[in-house]
């Protein structure tokens, strides 16, 4: 168990490690060949020059203003300074709205933190009752500060103890729900107004329809073009259907590839003419036939210029690489709102409408699959990610067990003399448990995510989303409950053995708030050294001089070799909400960790506002849609922290205390739902009343706007806009008419009782609506 000494010790580490990697990017973004990788969103702007283009030589590469070292904490400041409405502006509300959990959480945990230490901390320390003794468990001098050490039944003082706590439950669950409800309130005012003075976007105007119904006498560009010009005929503007080009995007990528290999091999071909390059054509050119490389890649650019050319003509002709899906857009917000929250058909199954993803949101290879067996993938990925949570809990329960002295001991008993000193003894207890963790969970969101892109969300946003809950949840089962039952069982195995069965549940209340002292080591490990790391870019900066100096030879070549990165919802959030459960949790079990949790919040927010300031450029913007999902992850780990601290009681014994703990996860729920009913239906619904005022104001603004031409290849799949010979399908007119009449191949009319043009009959199932219109 680690001691106040090795919790120390592990700070020491974390801090100098901290220290070190701020240092290093104090100095490294000073230097003018870095500017591009610590300032790439400014570059993408066009509201920053490369400082490496005028001055001496040495300039250029080095900062030579001593003057600059001395304020190398300027960053942090400066960070502070833009105000949110400029943030805003500047980086979008999803990266404004995603700075505000971390202010949410030190508005919830630094009064926490006082009142915790301030009431429960000395209630926990004055207890004369040598509980953790009595407990027979391995314990520490930090589980002396915890709820471990309040006396149990047989002492006279238990109520007036076990009071203290139920208490600060209250209080803290009664500040928690205060804060969720104004934040929930701001942020749905802000995101409001966010779309009231959004700039126009093609998403505003697009629903996207899927499951279109198959007809043997239409195309699915003509069925949907039909559908919506009867049904919507007032609003309906045009539409783009949905290829399945996943095999010509592949071909493309390739190309880029061997394009980028051409373009190495010329560039080094450049700088030394005396000289062709050359290559073998085997495996990683370990072996093969030696070959001219500038020769081998043209060559092959060559052949895939023609398959890529063979393919795109096939898509486009094809009926079979025509999806039954659309981007369907709309005159008018207004028409697009009422369109995408409504049900289009009487079966519900079909012609299902939803908002469209902004065009740089959409995950494109995920439209090719057929919506029937989207379910079928959900239900695959159900069970896989079931296993996977459950047994990823084995390898990190047998290397927690070996993070410890007695583990390590019992492994490589030879070390033991090494161990069994002083600092290497506290290094080990206080260090090394939270980064055995961490680097085990280094591959976890790569994997995450490959399982979302496998169900079908057709959107980054939602696959983010779905990503960032599932890496909740495993956090939850393998961090939280994992460490806590695992690492209690392990460490207090041998009590176990020794006491009877009726005194087991005694040391296991005991036992859970004494994992605290290896969630602070975990915290310390990546909330401070690791957040300090995320602001040093070890990884981009590196990536950005190789390609600045192998493949880097226009500014075009010099912005793309820039990797700014995105916030990573995905990863960021459930980082985040482990914090929150940790807090909350163990406010009233063990009050020491929440400074720790203050130090990560505090330090996290000020190093990601300087990235989305400076670095991150944000691939989508969803307007904090986000947000419900964080409120509600926070609710959960409320009741979780509620529902612990009411077993934990009854384990120690305070039956007359804990029925009074039953109410609060119920207006904990109750405050949930409220919240839901009052505030996420903006963020899940547009507004018609908004939409319109939208509209009208546009109107009269832009009187002569052209939208279907704005529109018209908004949704067209990536890999045909960088077609030149693409050749946009040519409008007619008369679907531009205010007509009555609706062209339509198919015999049967059974969504329309208006007759065709190319038939010339009437629709023998409603005479009586034909001729009210008077058509013959």
């Amino acid at each position: 168990m680690a001691t106040f000494q090795d919790i120390g010790v592990a700070a020491a580490i974390n801090i100098f490690s901290a220290f070190i990697f701020l240092l290093a990017f104090a100095i490294l973004r000073i230097q003018p060949f870095n500017d591009r990788v610590y300032f790439p969103k400014w570059y993408l702007k066009g509201l920053r020059s490369s400082p490496t283009r005028s001055g001496a030589v040495v300039q250029r590469i080095v900062n030579l203003d001593f003057r600059s070292y001395l304020r190398f904490l300027n960053w942090m400041p400066d960070a502070l300074k833009m105000p949110e409405p400029e943030l805003i502006e500047h980086a979008g509300l999803d990266s404004a709205v995603y700075l505000r959990i971390y202010l949410t959480g030190l508005k919830l945990f630094v009064p926490i933190t006082f009142l915790a230490w301030a009431v429960l901390v000395p209630v926990n320390w004055t207890s004369t009752s040598k509980t953790l003794a009595l407990a027979t468990a391995t314990f520490s001098d930090i589980d002396m500060l915890s709820i471990s050490n309040t006396p149990l039944k047989s002492q006279r003082t238990r109520i007036h103890r076990f009071w203290a706590h139920i208490v600060m439950a209250y209080a803290f669950t009664f500040w928690t729900c205060y804060l969720l409800q104004k934040e929930y309130e701001t942020i749905a005012t802000m995101r409001l107004n966010f779309l009231a003075s959004e700039k126009r976007r093609p998403d505003q105007f697009t629903v996207l329809v899927r499951n279109v119904p198959p007809d043997p006498d239409e195309s699915v560009s003509e069925l949907v073009e039909h559908f919506f010009l009867v049904n919507h005929s007032d609003n309906y503007l045009t539409h783009q259907v949905v290829y399945d080009a996943n095999k010509l995007a592949k071909l493309v990528k390739k190309k880029e590839k061997m394009q980028n290999w051409l373009d190495y091999y010329q560039i080094k071909y450049s700088r030394n003419e005396s000289s062709r390059p050359s290559m073998k054509t085997g495996f990683l050119g370990l072996w093969g036939e030696r070959v001219d490389s500038i020769e081998f890649y043209t060559s092959k650019i060559q052949k895939l210029s023609k398959e890529i050319s063979v393919e795109r003509e096939r898509v486009t002709n094809d009926p079979k690489s025509i999806m039954p899906a659309a981007f369907v857009s709309f005159k008018t917000r207004w028409g697009a709102a009422v369109c995408a929250q409504t049900q289009q058909s009487r079966n519900p199954t079909l012609w299902l409408t939803e908002w469209a993803p902004e065009p740089r949101d959409v995950y494109w290879p995920n439209l090719s699959i057929p919506f029937v067996s989207l379910t079928v993938r959900r239900l695959i990925i159900g069970v896989a990610f079931f296993f996977l949570t459950f047994f990823y809990m084995i390898p990190i329960a047998f290397v927690q067990s070996l993070a410890s002295i007695e583990g390590i001991e019992k492994a490589v008993p030879f070390l033991k003399p090494i161990i069994e000193r002083k600092f290497i003894k506290s290094l080990i207890q206080g260090f090394l448990p939270g980064i055995v963790l961490k680097i085990f969970l280094i591959v976890l969101p790569m994997i995450l995510m490959l399982m979302s892109k496998f169900e079908g969300f057709n959107s980054i946003s939602s696959l983010e989303r779905r990503s960032a809950s599932r890496y909740y949840l495993f956090n939850f089962v393998n961090v939280f409950l994992g460490s806590i039952i695992a690492g209690s069982a392990f460490e207090q195995l041998d009590s176990f053995m020794k006491q009877s069965a009726n005194e087991i549940p005694k040391t296991i209340g005991v036992a859970i708030p004494m994992k605290a002292t290896f969630f602070i080591s975990y915290i310390m490990v990546d909330g401070w050294a690791g957040i300090a790391a995320e602001i040093l870019m070890l990884k981009p900066l590196i990536i950005f001089h190789l390609k600045n100096f192998f493949l880097v030879k226009t500014d075009k070549d010099r912005e793309e070799a820039m990797d700014p990165g995105s916030i990573g919802f995905n990863t960021g959030e459930p980082r985040i909400q482990l914090y929150f459960l940790l807090g909350l949790v163990y406010a009233t079990v063990t009050p020491v960790l929440l400074p720790f949790i203050i130090v990560f919040f505090g330090l996290a927010y000020v190093v990601f506002r300087h990235q989305i300031i400076n670095v991150y450029n944000q691939e989508y913007e969803s307007a904090a849609a986000f947000w419900p999902d964080v409120h509600g992850r926070i609710i959960i780990a409320l009741v979780i922290s509620q529902l612990l601290l009411m077993g934990l009681l009854s384990t120690k014994e305070a039956s007359q205390s804990t029925p009074f703990l039953i109410a609060l996860p119920i207006l904990t729920i109750s405050f949930h739902y409220f919240c839901k009913g009052r505030y996420e239906p903006a963020f899940v619904r547009y507004p018609l009343q908004e939409a319109k005022m939208k509209d009208t104001l546009e109107r009269a603004r832009e009187p002569h706007l052209n939208l279907k031409g704005y529109l018209q290849t908004a949704y067209i799949h990536p890999v045909f806009k960088d077609d030149e010979d693409y050749e946009e399908e040519e409008i007619d007119e008369k679907w531009e008419r205010d007509s009555e009449l609706v062209p339509t191949k198919r015999q049967s009319r059974r969504n329309t009782p208006l007759p065709s043009k190319f038939s010339g009959s009437s629709s023998p199932s409603l005479p009586g609506v034909v001729e009210e219109r008077g058509l013959p």
